[in-house]
């Protein structure tokens, strides 16, 4: 929905893309750095009840998101709301994993994938409708009714893993390997929003204490007994490879989700509702393979699934640098169905193998872990799509900045959106070679 109302925020507020980009990076950056904190603090003190007051914060956050006076009051509480979103991430997976037998880890990660695709589906439609009705604001207000319907129904379904811990109280908390882990996550994020093409002195400490928070965690959480972010986990090559895949495929998926209502409101023209029902396209795709791609896990594991899923989201981007300014929307349709179709074809097989290969007392952390390596996936996607265009478009433009846009730079935009989706599909390939890599293990 967020993705979507971005050019109407930018213009509400008269801000530029690197600024109206931390409504969306402010959420995830928050996410990502939370997760791992959350599904600790689960396997303390129950899975259910951190997903019952995570639903329960991300509805006070929706309705302060809807009385933002200004843009810094709308990243402020999109932090609010992005700190119940991560309660309910962390813990989503390990609940599912303790529902479902093994044998059926898979499935029922593709029945998840229906239900995800179902509000991916609705999303972009609800946003555009009430944006071209009302306002952006009222995408945040409309989320309220299903959330506090969703808060009541956890309630009662939740309760016998309200008080199911895996941990003992008595373990000592790793704030330290936190502290560590959200400075890295920052000063990543801080250097990918980086504009400028040159080197300054802020660059250059960005990066230096990016490097210093990185030796620091790993020297931290090596000597944890009860680590926040257990890199022992590590030494298993699929675990490795499945958590790195996971973090490129959702960096690719959001490069496009980010640029292309900009292209499809500057270029294409379209109406916001409209863009919303081509956005689409996406989530119908995800819907309808997810179920498919969980079912073909259960029976000849995730290897090729995973390999030719990030494949033909390569492929998908490839098909996307042939737009032009006299595509119509079907012409954007269908290969964002291709893009929506690799992606599902890789997701569940994918976290089915990291969920799979954990023992129960690191069942909370891996489900973190995973989400964290999806939501970090989506921050850097947001900055790639940011800091690749914003420079490639300034540079071709002669400075021009994409709020100043007009119709006479229609040719340097899709310049600046053609290179930045070949340098993405070029990612995606490489996670495809590198998914062919892992250690595939029968599915039992």
């Amino acid at each position: 929905m967020i993705n979507v109302a971005l050019p109407s925020i930018m213009r509400s507020f008269g801000t530029d893309l690197p600024q109206t980009e931390w409504v969306v990076q402010m959420y995830l950056l928050t996410i990502t750095a939370s997760l791992l904190f959350w599904g600790r603090v689960a396997d303390r003190i129950g899975l259910g009840l951190v997903y019952l007051l995570g639903m329960l914060i991300f509805s006070i956050g929706s309705v302060a998101c809807y009385f933002s006076a200004t843009l810094m009051h709308l990243i402020f509480f999109r932090f609010t709301q992005a700190i119940g979103a991560s309660m309910m991430m962390a813990t989503g997976p390990a609940i599912i994993k303790m529902v479902f037998p093994v044998d059926q880890l898979g499935k029922a990660l593709g029945l998840i994938g229906i239900a995800t695709s179902i509000g991916l589906m609705s999303g972009p439609v609800i946003s555009g409708i009430l944006i071209h009705h009302y306002s952006w604001r009222e995408i945040f207000l409309v989320t309220v009714p299903v959330s506090l319907a969703g808060t009541l129904v956890c309630g009662l379904f939740l309760k016998p893993l309200r008080v199911k811990r895996v941990l003992r109280n008595s373990v000592p908390f790793d704030w330290k390997g936190l502290l560590c882990w959200t400075g890295f996550i920052t000063m990543v994020v801080l250097l990918s929003t980086n504009h400028k093409l040159q080197m300054d002195i802020v660059v250059f400490m960005e990066l230096l204490a990016l490097i210093l928070f990185l030796g620091l965690l790993v020297k931290v959480e090596l000597n944890q007994d009860y680590p926040l972010f257990p890199l022992a986990l590590f030494r298993n090559k699929s675990y490795s490879i499945a958590m790195f895949c996971a973090a490129l495929s959702f960096s690719v998926l959001f490069v496009v989700l980010i640029l292309m209502p900009f292209y499809l409101d500057y270029v294409v023209g379209l109406s916001t509702e409209n863009i919303g029902f081509v956005m689409m396209a996406v989530p119908i795709s995800v819907f309808i393979v997810s179920p498919l791609s969980g079912h073909l896990y259960d029976r000849i594991g995730a290897r090729f699934l995973t390999t030719a899923g990030l494949g033909i989201s390569a492929l998908s981007l490839i098909l996307l640098c042939f737009l032009s300014s006299e595509s119509g929307a079907m012409d954007v349709a269908w290969r964002l169905t291709l893009l929506g179709f690799g992606q599902a074809l890789f997701l569940s097989p994918n976290s089915a193998t990291v969920l799979k290969n954990v023992s129960r007392e690191h069942t909370g952390v891996s489900s973190g872990m995973l989400a964290t390596s999806r939501n970090l996936g989506m921050l850097l996607g947001v900055s790639l799509a940011g800091l690749l265009f914003a420079a490639i478009f300034s540079q071709v433009s002669g400075g021009v900045d994409l709020k100043e846009y007009s119709t006479y730079q229609v040719e340097n935009f899709m310049f600046a959106l053609q290179v930045t989706f070949i340098i993405t599909s070029v990612l995606s390939g490489f996670g495809a070679l590198l998914s062919a890599m892992r250690v595939e293990s029968s599915p039992t």
